[in-house]
């Protein structure tokens, strides 16, 4: 990513500006580029166990093939509502934030996604390096001993594989978002390759014995309209981290029709078609197996030619770096630097991201249903809110016309300094709706209606802050793009 040194416009502060969260320049994420990005990141095993895990909610197959449709379709239009922000003003979500929250009120928003961020980069780069020890010790039995024991719940050659690959990652990211582009361009197209090539050995395997009856539950009407819902709401909730942060990437589109177009074939057209085969090869497990096989690395690893493990081996690890990446390490990064953007660039909040993914001990919150329900799944429940909060603000209340410039000053004069950078209406919008949000979330009696947090919490939050904007006669200054602001 190139940007001029010089701010591109008056009365920047060095306290919300530098080069990487200026207003974008370059505009070279074309249709393709975008739907290769959403290729690489619904291709992954998250993506890849998602669909085949709803039909534990009991749904049959038609049912579950309808909510994804809904689910994705919903999804699809709250990209595009983000996309196309980011590709107007060109600024990425922490800075597009300011306008709803504040310049420096943005900071409650960017660190809530970069901790979640922080978090699952972490789960996502142990998960892919799973993939690589089957790789080696299938390679290299000689090193089967090394997966025993080890030093806080990793193996001697389970830590080898988890930082080759995080550094892999990290180098893959020093190199700036055109490498990024240019590793999704590959990565995502990979694993369609693998994938039909594992459905075809499947169904060929199975005899075309494909089972879908994932479930033994009996739901009566009302249990089954229930989990209907709740499918297609945890279709939503499964995206809602890139409904944040997807203008971190349409910023760089050269149009808006590129990102709908990109949006389309990569979200409603390339998710169904992936959740299709993913739940084929699932179902085809029981016959060749006797018992259903959700992670596509353990299915890899049963084939007998060692051939096909190392390929699908590798290319789930490629496409696990790619997801984590694009879902994971971009966000912190950008997050971070808007924390303190004249020390943190964003390759430094990306060298962060990484030391702290480790600190975590990704494997072990993952292997812990508490942390992963209660913490990561509460603060899962904050994104609706902030969806809610800034969509409704950039179209309800600003009618989509952000002064640019402003977003970068912290003076008297600056629209969105507010009350010494924090807008009190989005910040008491987030706190009531979030917390509500988390209830719904984490409080067992209300297990039925926590599927549904996600769209509560942005109800709530949306609900909350309209009122409050609109008593506050927010200026709606034209739109200044980066191309004008230059000008000035």
């Amino acid at each position: 990513m190139s940007q001029t040194a010089v701010p591109p416009f008056p009365h920047v502060s060095d306290r919300l500006y530098n080069e990487d969260l200026a207003p974008a320049t370059e505009r070279n994420w074309r249709m393709y580029s975008l739907f290769a990005m959403w290729m690489s990141d619904i291709h992954s095993i998250g993506g890849y166990t998602f669909a085949a895990g709803l039909f534990a909610l009991g749904l049959v197959g038609w049912q579950v093939l309808v909510a994804l449709i809904i689910g994705i379709a919903l999804v699809n239009v709250g990209m595009n509502w983000i996309g196309y922000a980011g590709q107007k003003t060109g600024v990425c979500y922490p800075v597009l934030a300011r306008a709803s929250f504040g310049v420096y009120g943005a900071n409650i928003a960017a660190l809530t996604r970069a901790v979640i961020a922080i978090f699952w980069y972490g789960i996502q780069t142990w998960l892919a390096s799973v993939a690589l020890l089957v790789l080696l010790v299938r390679v290299f039995p000689g090193l089967k001993p090394l997966t025993d024991g080890g030093f806080l719940g990793l193996s001697p050659l389970g830590w080898v594989a988890f930082l080759v690959l995080a550094a892999l990652q990290l180098l893959m990211f020093s190199r700036g978002m055109e490498a990024v582009r240019r590793l999704t361009d590959v990565a995502g197209p990979a694993i369609w390759v693998v994938m039909l090539i594992l459905a075809l050995w499947v169904v060929v395997k199975s005899r075309g014995q494909i089972s879908f009856n994932f479930s033994s539950k009996h739901l009566t009407g009302g249990q089954m309209a229930h989990q209907f819902l709740a499918a297609i709401s945890l279709t939503v909730a499964y995206f809602s981290t890139l409904m944040l942060n997807f203008c971190d990437f349409s910023r760089f589109a050269p149009s808006r029709r590129a990102v709908r177009v990109g949006n389309f074939w990569g979200l409603p057209v390339n998710f169904i078609a992936f959740s299709v085969v993913s739940v084929v090869v699932t179902g085809g497990s029981l016959a060749i197996y006797g018992k259903y096989i959700f992670d596509p690395v353990e299915l890899v690893g049963r084939i007998d030619n060692t051939a096909a493990v190392l390929l699908g081996a590798l290319t789930f690890t490629v496409a696990t770096i790619g997801i984590n990446i694009v879902a994971n390490f971009v966000s912190p990064a950008y997050d971070l630097s808007n924390a303190a953007p004249k020390h943190i660039n964003f390759q430094r909040g990306g060298i962060i991201t990484a030391v702290l993914s480790v600190i975590v001990l990704p494997w072990k919150v993952f292997a812990n249903p508490v942390a992963v329900n209660y913490f990561l799944g509460g603060l899962g429940a904050f994104l609706g809110p902030l969806f809610g909060i800034i969509i409704l603000d950039y179209y309800l209340i600003r009618r989509a016309q952000v002064n640019v410039p402003h977003l970068y000053r912290d003076d008297a004069g600056g629209e969105y300094t507010y009350r010494r950078g924090f807008n009190p209406n989005a910040v008491i919008a987030f706190v009531v709706a979030a917390g509500i949000a988390a209830v719904v979330a984490l409080v067992p009696v209300f297990s039925d209606l926590a599927p549904f947090s996600w769209f509560i919490g942005a109800a709530i939050g949306a609900g909350i802050y309209y009122p409050l904007a609109r008593r506050q006669h927010v200026d709606t200054a034209p739109s200044v793009s980066a191309a004008e602001a230059s000008a000035h």
